[in-house]
């Protein structure tokens, strides 16, 4: 296998017609997005990034996404007005599974010379991300970037610790060379502007209310995992990975057990910290990765949501199991201070707190405790975040980047 291109379609000669679902006000943007993961891999930015590909397509603009391919039978997608190129890629040290694109500055000056986009937007930082990133700068073409991974908090995870201010100047020099960064919260945009990163913009993430319902409830499933009746499922969801914080998950459980002996845990998800917690936790499910209306059912299957991680940018699954109807408990950062009215559609717990994380998770067994209130206000607020209104979101903001590039300096 050669390096470089793996596969490339020429572009048609003259513009494709405009989707019906196009404004009829605003023609259509070609954009170029560039990112280090994307499906068939699994996890919450190749997801994320996924729906607003297909949402941006859907409303009738010309897409191209540059991407690693993920294995020999990863092959591109090629439609009317939006195809992938895949180009080579590495393994990430310690994340066997997902790769890092290679650096193609070449390659993408060409592709953007023979099919100039109105814009690059560069989902990932990694090699691949500074190659659109410099390519677009040549050839002055306005560029917006995402802050999806904070991948300085995760070093110390890895024993990379050392690293952690090194790779934080390089994201910060990263951004502020785009014309935006986009982030998913207020709150990370206060956070990253106390850092010195600029010009910051908000755009928030949606949820599939249809696919993540408590109308996927199985009462199948839930015999599969030994229960019967009203006895209760916890479930995690995500990579079984130590950013993830799982060791918290895991007391929290226990203490949710003592007070409810028939209570199971179900892991959905796969990591590097899948053995250490199988052999920890012998009476655990371990269900593997679960996608589409299969991950939907495990989700709306159980009852209560625990997710102590302290390193997401936004965190999806929180979304997903609010969907769901599942009471989530979280700390008080990300979706979670987002969307979760502490008492009312969830439980927050003060972050990094792991006592108090234990504490909010128990009190969901206490006498009086609302459980079925809870789990029914989880699910109506998500009924207001629709994927088509964030992606318009994102439209706008194309759009008046496009008009006033503010190219940075190099």
């Amino acid at each position: 296998m050669n390096s470089g291109v793996l596969q490339v379609r020429t572009a048609p000669s003259s513009p494709p017609p405009r989707s019906v679902t196009a404004s009829p006000h605003a023609a259509a943007l070609t954009v170029a997005i560039v990112t280090e993961t994307y499906p068939p891999e699994v996890n919450g930015v190749a997801s994320t990034i996924a729906r607003f590909v297909d949402g941006l397509h859907e409303l009738g603009h010309d897409i191209t996404v540059f991407r690693p391919r993920q294995g020999a039978l990863d092959q591109p997608r090629i439609q009317e007005r939006l195809r992938e190129v895949l180009v080579s890629g590495i393994p990430i040290p310690t994340y066997r599974d997902l790769r890092l694109g290679l650096p193609r500055k070449g390659m993408l000056i060409r592709h953007w010379q023979a099919r100039r986009p109105d814009l690059v937007h560069i989902v990932t930082e990694g090699p691949l991300g500074w190659s659109a990133l410099e390519a677009a700068k040549s050839l002055r073409i306005p560029v917006c970037s995402d802050f999806r991974t904070n991948f300085d908090a995760y070093s110390s995870h890895y024993g990379l610790d050392w690293l952690k201010h090194s790779i934080r100047w390089y994201m910060r020099y990263f951004h502020n060379r785009s014309s935006i960064t986009m982030v998913p919260t207020r709150a990370l945009q206060t956070h990253l502007r106390g850092s010195g990163f600029k010009r910051l913009q908000v755009v928030a993430r949606g949820i599939d209310t249809q696919l993540f319902s408590p109308a996927k409830r199985s009462d199948a499933l839930r015999r599969s995992w030994g229960l019967q009746g009203q006895q209760r499922a916890v479930v995690y969801v995500g990579r079984l990975a130590p950013e993830k914080n799982l060791d918290v998950t895991v007391e929290a459980f226990k203490a949710i057990r003592h007070m409810d002996p028939a209570t199971r845990m179900i892991w959905v998800g796969d990591g590097p910290a899948r053995g250490a917690l199988q052999a920890s936790c012998p009476g655990d499910v371990f269900a593997g990765v679960k996608t589409g209306e299969s991950l939907a059912e495990h989700y709306a299957s159980a009852d209560i949501f625990l997710f102590s991680s302290v390193s997401e940018t936004f965190g999806n699954v929180t979304l997903e199991a609010m969907a769901s109807g599942l009471a989530v408990v979280a700390y008080d950062y990300a979706a979670a201070q987002q969307f979760i009215r502490h008492g009312k559609n969830g439980l927050l717990a003060t972050m990094n707190d792991r006592q108090s994380f234990i504490a909010q998770s128990c009190a969901l067994g206490t006498d009086g405790f609302d459980l079925h209130e809870l789990r029914r206000q989880a699910r109506a607020t998500t009924l207001e975040l629709s994927w088509q209104s964030v992606t318009r979101h994102l439209e706008a903001k194309y759009r008046r980047l496009v008009r006033r590039p503010r190219l940075v300096a190099a």
